[in-house]
């Protein structure tokens, strides 16, 4: 055998694409950036949890509750929850990591459909599992493709609703047959980072489900409605026995003192939450109409962003990411979600929405 020289990761490490986040800067000379690649709220953080992270900025050297007990009572005050069945995160990609690195042993699989969120993948691929991509259909969840793919090796259901980067969504009756037809050790989890824009009659996050199933878990973020991205936080709702498991293998302080009251703040101001569903409801629609009437194709989304699909070589994605970036545009090439010709615009301020259809128009003449 030969001998090491170095430290070497275990197997299957180095086969994990490294996730790469949307760019944030323009090049030099650019005087006014918008950036509309992370889905970041254009409304900013409640200015009272503003106030809130002042108040606590001075108490830095004690170490925080590491339960996050007062935000878990005020998330449950604010969503009819039991505080017992919430835990709180660094991002909600803490949580759906700790759920595969509990969850998933070597050899099992884990299911999400193509155009799924990265982190599903690497997670899998991190705890030595099996990834198992399913196609969507018209861009959308398909339940039928999803069952089909379940195997005695399944362990985990990622299912993304609404889903990024396409924005498109299933009803919650689909998400209920699904559960209904998954083997009673499979654990399906709801991740739900959107589901505060999302205004449609059939549309459910997953709570009820939760609250009736006992392999069922439902994920939230603060990072969008509640423009608080910069703190990293999420949390999740689920059955005792699994809040019991992640509770034994999470970090134990695994969110910080500045988050936790960020957090309380921005999920008590609910008149902040409503002013920024409005302004996403009002452009929302307005980009997916002038986009469209420019000869482009979107994606139906319900959620806080859009995804555009660019025609032909001549007017490529690439193509736009460049001339939109020279101007101050900053969008997202969505090439690793399967999409080579398309880009992520989040909805931003009336200034930057106006801006990127105006650039889109120079960009998209003979």
């Amino acid at each position: 055998m030969t001998e090491l020289q170095r430290p070497e990761p275990k197997p299957g490490v180095m086969d994990i694409a490294a996730y790469v986040p949307g760019k944030s800067a323009a090049p030099a000379g650019v005087k006014t950036v918008y950036k509309l690649s992370s889905n970041e709220s254009p409304l900013g953080a409640s200015p009272k949890a503003v106030d809130a992270v002042r108040d606590v900025a001075g108490k830095l050297e004690f170490y925080p509750d590491g339960s996050a007990t007062r935000l878990r009572e005020a998330i449950a005050e604010v969503h009819g929850l039991n505080p017992a069945n919430i835990i709180c995160s660094n991002g909600s990609d803490e949580v759906l990591g700790l759920l595969a690195l509990t969850y998933l042993q070597p050899g099992d699989e884990a299911i999400f459909t193509e155009h799924g969120f990265l982190v599903y993948r690497i997670y899998t691929q991190a705890a030595s599992a099996v990834p198992v991509a399913v196609k969507e259909t018209d861009e959308t969840a398909d339940v039928d493709a999803i069952l089909a793919a379940v195997t005695e090796k399944t362990k985990i259901v990622f299912l993304a609703n609404p889903n990024n980067p396409t924005g498109t969504y299933i009803p919650f009756e689909e998400v209920r047959r699904l559960h209904a037809a998954l083997p009673k050790h499979v654990l399906l989890v709801l991740d739900a980072a959107y589901a505060e824009y999302v205004r449609r009659n059939d549309y459910e996050s997953g709570m009820e489900l939760v609250a009736s199933s006992q392999n069922v878990v439902m994920t939230r973020t603060f990072s969008k409605i509640h423009g608080l991205g910069g703190a990293r936080l999420g949390w999740m709702y689920a059955p005792a026995h699994i809040i019991d498991a992640l509770n034994r293998v999470r970090g134990p302080f695994n969110v910080n003192a500045v988050a936790i009251e960020a957090g309380i703040a921005a999920i008590r101001d609910r008149a902040h939450v409503e002013e920024a569903v409005a302004h996403n409801d009002k452009w929302l629609v307005w980009l997916t109409e002038e986009l469209t009437k420019l000869g482009l194709r979107v994606t139906p989304s319900v959620g806080n962003f859009v995804l555009i699909h660019f025609p032909d070589e001549a007017h490529s994605a690439a193509a736009a990411d460049d001339y939109l970036t020279q101007r101050g545009y900053i969008l997202r090439r969505v090439g690793g979600y399967g999409f080579p010709n398309a880009l992520r615009m989040t909805i931003g301020t009336e200034e930057a929405n106006r801006g990127v259809v105006s650039a889109l128009t120079e960009f998209l003449k003979p």
